[in-house]
């Protein structure tokens, strides 16, 4: 009889690691599947080449707009108009001769939404839309991290109207009432919708160069302009 419950026993546990076998299995497919479906697009510079990685499941609609922009052909022959080291590189806006390039309607801010989705934060090596004070006026100029902004990153509102607590800058507010936040300019941040797989070396090359005065801008352009020659869907 005891030998008879400890087969039984032996056949349970041998079950439970089987079932535990296959959810590790399951869940790395799913983790690959995801990889391998994320988009991704290298750009050939006259500082080198790099690749980035987008997250088309957390900011979506960005991802869409960008690729467009891509497919477009609207980043060759754009320069990186606006480099700053121990900040960030920013580009897709200008072209050699500092005239801006048409863009389509803006697209619509995801930065919330995406962080919210467990999508990146404005660490070295991420890639987040351009845009000017209005959350919702990003097009097509985007930047690279060089450093880790966390002050560029978007506050994620909580539940509730009256929100319980959220903090903000070092700061945990109580009680505020949800039209008070959900409008509020300075907890958009910004979006960020995929990252640097490639070539980093050749983003902080061009993050070091010197710069000066270019076009209308009185500072923060490469003094030897930094091209984007082609920028090219590759999965």
């Amino acid at each position: 009889m005891i030998q008879f419950v400890n087969i039984l026993k032996f056949k349970y546990f041998a079950l439970i690691l089987i079932a535990i076998q296959a959810l590790i299995i399951s869940t790395t497919a799913v983790a690959q599947t995801k990889q391998e479906t994320n988009p991704k697009v290298q750009f050939n510079t006259t500082a080198g080449n790099f690749v980035v990685e987008l997250q088309a499941d957390k900011a979506p609609k960005t991802v869409t707009n960008f690729l467009q922009y891509v497919k477009d052909k609207h980043y060759d022959g754009t320069i990186f108009h606006r480099v700053i080291d121990n900040f960030m590189v920013q580009g897709g806006g200008f072209d050699s001769a500092y005239a801006e390039k048409k863009t389509r309607a803006p697209v619509e801010h995801e930065g919330q939404a995406a962080l919210a989705k467990g999508g990146l934060k404005n660490v070295v090596g991420t890639l987040a839309m351009a845009r000017t004070g209005n959350p919702q006026s990003a097009t097509a100029q985007f930047f690279i991290n060089v450093k880790d902004n966390a002050f560029l990153d978007p506050t994620v509102i909580p539940p509730g109207d009256p929100v319980p607590s959220f903090e903000y800058q070092g700061r945990t507010y109580k009680d505020t009432p949800r039209a008070n936040l959900v409008n509020a300019p300075q907890l958009f941040g910004y979006t960020v919708f995929g990252k640097v797989v490639s070539g980093m070396d050749v983003v902080t090359k061009i993050k070091g160069t010197p710069t000066g005065a270019g076009g209308p801008f009185p500072t923060d352009v490469p003094k030897t302009p930094i091209l984007i020659t082609s920028a090219t869907l590759i999965k």
